[in-house]
């Protein structure tokens, strides 16, 4: 009876509460080199969906686009398509604006002017992609900048402390963690997107090309 009244007496242990973090709060602990790398992600965002509208406004041809320059060629009436082909806003319509008028000229010379209207159309599709290409280079060393001085910040609190506590081995470990993983995957982002776009401007190029193979033929073909 006296045990059990003992046993009454004696407190109850409380149970600690263990915080969920947030995201949020888990990327504040990175330090201020996640503001570069936050910097980075922003203009990836902003140069992929940018270039992505591009690169997709140039590759929208319509599919009787270059049936309609052959009838017009082919029937003499080099007037409506070189209207056709100037109020056609791509770059297959620009390169064959641009043949239609070299009309006349050798064919090797009509050829070179839409190639290099061409290469004109493909620097426009490929501008800026470059940053891409760079940002997922660059954003991984920031985070191993990250990780370097996630280890002195460890360091540091080491020697002026002492010795060796929980707090400073955690604060160490998050600043070398968080911005190794940030930079990592804001270079991820920006590879991907890389390639992406690459892949879309050859399909742009190739329908580019095509359509130059066929306006060639269309001008051997003998008028009516």
């Amino acid at each position: 009876m006296n045990l059990l009244f003992y046993i009454l007496q004696v407190p109850a242990v409380a149970t600690p509460v263990v915080e969920k973090e947030s995201m949020l709060d888990l990327l504040q602990k990175g330090g201020w080199i996640m503001y570069p790398l936050y910097l980075l992600l922003a203009i990836t965002i902003f140069v992929f969906f940018e270039r992505l509208i591009a690169i997709k406004k140039a590759a929208k041809i319509d599919d009787s686009f270059m049936n309609i320059i052959r009838d017009n060629v082919v029937s003499g009436n080099i007037a409506a398509a070189r209207n056709l082909a100037k109020n056609t806003n791509n770059p297959v319509a620009r390169m064959i604006d641009k043949g239609i008028q070299r009309i006349g000229k050798p064919i090797d010379s009509i050829e070179k002017s839409m190639e290099n209207v061409g290469k004109l159309e493909m620097y426009k599709m490929e501008r800026n992609l470059s940053i891409l290409s760079l940002i997922s280079g660059i954003a991984p060393l920031f985070g191993f900048l990250g990780t370097i001085i996630g280890m002195i910040t460890l360091f540091k609190g080491i020697a002026s402390d002492g010795q060796v506590t929980l707090n400073v081995i955690a604060g160490g470990i998050y600043i070398k963690m968080v911005t190794s993983a940030t930079g990592l995957i804001v270079g991820l982002i920006a590879f991907v997107g890389h390639n992406f776009l690459s892949t879309q401007v050859e399909k742009t190029a190739y329908k580019m090309e095509s359509a130059s193979t066929d306006f060639l033929d269309i001008l051997q073909e003998p008028t009516k």
